[in-house]
């Protein structure tokens, strides 16, 4: 079977996709923590429609407005 190669998605280092490879698709720790940190300041989003209509008041009354219910 041919070995797979992918490119870091961060620095374009090749990565040979292994068990061995700790941190595919990325080629270190440090890339790994990169995308996460581009992640968390939303610099990468998924997005969203937001086709639906919806009355919030009604989440209101389904309890979604309690302070404890997130936790």
């Amino acid at each position: 079977m041919p070995l797979t190669v992918v490119n870091c998605p961060i620095c374009s280092t090749k990565v040979e996709w292994k068990d061995q490879s700790l941190f595919k698709p990325f080629c270190s720790e440090r890339c790994k923590l990169i995308d996460l940190g581009d992640w968390a300041s939303e610099k990468h989003a998924i997005p969203v429609k937001h086709d639906i209509d919806m009355d919030l008041d009604l989440l209101d009354d389904a309890g979604f407005d309690e302070g404890g219910f997130f936790k």
